[in-house]
């Protein structure tokens, strides 16, 4: 509540004082049921900033309650809207994620308001209130181009998914056309995966209609492959997605049809049908699977870390359990792959603070400085929007080939992050069917993986080129079926080489 009553930029006290009053109420009004759930107040001070925390807080995602039952202020949501917008957050942006994701929370429970309430008036003074502060806080949900709008942004937007829908999404340029048509066989012709499948991209200059072509010739089963240009869904004047690199995946996930989503990197490699992700008890819990990169570095970036801490005020139970957060090991998120369920209104709209930092005055002042690329935007954005979600019970794992270290021990090494699932299986790596994708003198060369390690000791290469082990754990190997998903996939993907780029 402290930073979502901060108000930015000199003007008179008074004008202070009003504004951080009307919210005040406005929350004490939206939030009674959630306020009276702490009974007593502990203060810790924080080791960071001096932050004062509550540990007795429940956060509002915790709670079951019926916001419908709260008799709603038309005055006090009209000021509160008025305050968002009349203040908005100016850059620099690095002091502002948790406030950012505060205002997100009224936006969010003004969302589920709205849908619950019986009484229209209420509902059409809800759904302005929302349309107004959203566009406000996100300003790239303005529809390019000034294209027709039906309802209202946010409205029309969620109307644009398909009640119960799943699928697959995988943004791709023509810089990774190469790895998805591998991931788009794999799946199709080797894993016989029957999801649809949405390939989002940012403009022809991203992907060619070219590209677009030879892609859907892939597909000779199951749904056709369905394209989406980002940049018909999202006004790309604060977002320069052509040149983001990461930056699409987030807008991919928010504006794909699909209600369910399935988002993966171009160079993801399935050991399993992605069908089961949308079992796993994790996502069916919280609406949103997310899994570990490695432990690697503890300690080793401070300010990071400090920053952090410096946004969220009150951990969520989810983050209360991370090594990266309670030990400060350097990497939380491996983005590779992520598992959305866009119909719970907490994921919804944690989506848009995912967005924002992925947008390109934020990530080129803070995000994308502090983390790398988008790995971290994920937890970040649905931890400050108190979203629900988790992660795979392990940090990453490697799959790869035999070797002995210095001390005689066994050790995995190769190039890629692997994963699995909730019974302890390999479900995916990241990192391509090449050997090394890294290398240009090793673009040709494949090689069937035969063991892997998990929560064991990681060796890491010097750059991103160089191999890495793991080490210290047990040793295991792939099974015939692993091994035979490996081996159909890399022989498809030397096919679909030729098929791509034809001499």
């Amino acid at each position: 509540m402290n930073s979502l009553l901060a108000l930015r930029g000199p003007r008179p006290i008074w004008v202070g004082t009003a504004a951080a009053t009307v919210v005040l109420l406005s929350l004490l009004l939206l939030y009674t049921s959630r306020l009276q759930t702490t009974t007593s107040r502990v203060i810790t001070p924080d080791h960071v900033k001096h932050i004062v925390t509550d540990p007795t807080y429940v956060d509002v995602s915790s709670t079951q309650g019926n916001l419908n039952t709260i008799n709603v202020d038309a005055k006090l949501v009209h000021d509160v809207s008025q305050y968002f917008i009349d203040f908005p957050l100016q850059p620099p942006y690095k002091d502002h994620f948790g406030e950012l994701g505060q205002r997100t929370r009224v936006l969010r429970d003004w969302l589920i308001s709205a849908d619950e309430s019986q009484d229209p008036a209420t509902k059409t003074l809800l759904m302005n209130a929302v349309e107004r502060v959203a566009v406000s806080l996100y300003p790239f949900l303005e529809k390019p181009n000034r294209q027709n709008i039906t309802q209202g942004r946010v409205a029309d937007l969620r109307a644009s998914f398909e009640p119960g829908s799943a699928g697959i999404v995988i943004p791709t340029s023509n810089k990774t056309l190469r790895f998805a048509a591998h991931l788009i066989g794999s799946l199709r012709s080797v894993l016989k995966s029957t999801l649809p499948i949405q390939v989002v991209y940012a403009g022809d200059n991203d992907l060619t209609p070219d590209s677009r072509e030879r892609l859907s010739q892939l597909v000779e089963s199951g749904p056709p492959l369905e394209f989406l240009d980002i940049l018909t869904v999202f006004d790309d004047s604060t977002l320069q997605l052509q040149s983001g690199g990461w930056a699409i995946k987030a807008f991919a996930a928010l504006g794909s049809r699909f209600e369910r989503v399935i988002l993966a990197d171009a160079d993801a490699v399935f050991f399993q049908q992605p069908e089961v992700l949308l079992d796993h008890e994790a996502f069916v819990r919280t609406g949103a699977l997310l899994f570990h990169d490695r432990l690697l570095w503890p300690g080793a970036f401070k300010e990071r870390h400090e920053w952090w801490e410096s946004q969220i005020r009150q951990p969520s139970p989810a983050l209360n359990i991370s090594l990266v957060w309670t030990e400060w090991y350097a990497e939380e998120g491996d983005s590779g792959l992520v598992v959305l369920d866009k119909s719970r209104m907490d994921i919804f709209t944690g989506l848009f603070h995912i967005g924002w930092q992925n947008s390109y005055s934020v990530r080129e002042e803070t995000t994308y400085k502090i983390t790398y690329g988008d790995k971290e935007t994920w937890w970040f954005g649905l931890e400050l929007v108190g979203a629900g979600y988790e992660f795979s019970d392990h940090y990453g794992g490697i799959v790869g080939w035999p070797q002995l270290d210095d001390k005689g021990r066994q050790k995995v090494c190769s190039f890629v992050i692997a994963h699995v699932d909730a019974k302890g299986r390999l479900l995916w790596y990241n990192g391509s069917l090449l050997k090394n994708k890294g290398k240009s003198d090793m673009a040709d060369v494949y090689e069937v993986p035969t063991n892997w390690m998990i929560d064991a000791e990681w060796q890491k290469g010097a750059t991103k080129q160089d191999m890495s082990c793991m080490v210290g754990g047990e040793m295991r190997n792939l099974t015939q079926e692993e091994l035979g998903v490996m081996d159909r996939s890399i022989e498809l993907a030397k096919i679909l080489d030729a098929k791509i780029h034809p001499a």
